[in-house]
């Protein structure tokens, strides 16, 4: 195996992407990896990591919508088939699923944008060795 095959090889993607959908750490798995709600720490709180090089802008807005409006697109679809509610009761409860959906994946995306990003070595992540 060549240097640069060990090099890419040392940060592997699949685990990084999980640490980042569980908001740890995509090197150590065990820090946090926001500091509040969407803000990355500067570094790991356990394993010293540099995380501030991260540049995930609106990727993780982008896939947020695409999973909610794939998920939200089904329900409609089902609920209006199975059950015919009230249009006011499908438009409140559909508005509130969406909204806690974006919530809740908002930051996993945004973990999963900066874990792969860690393990690419993009955007300043290949000069921590």
């Amino acid at each position: 195996m060549s240097n640069a095959e060990t090099i890419l090889d040392d940060r592997p993607t699949k685990p990084a992407i999980l640490n980042g959908l569980r908001c740890k750490c995509p090197h150590c798995g065990e820090g946090k990896l926001f500091a509040r709600y969407l803000r990355v720490a500067d570094t790991c709180p356990v394993c010293h990591e540099e995380l501030s090089h991260h540049r995930a802008d609106d990727g993780p807005a982008y896939l947020t919508i695409l999973l909610v409006a794939h998920i939200i697109g089904f329900v409609i679809h089902f609920w209006w088939v199975y059950f015919r509610p009230e249009p006011w009761v499908m438009a409140t409860g559909l508005t509130i699923g969406s909204v806690a959906l974006s919530l809740a994946l908002l930051p996993r995306m945004k973990g999963m944008i900066v874990a792969i990003q860690w393990s690419r070595r993009m955007h300043g992540f290949g000069h921590n060795g």
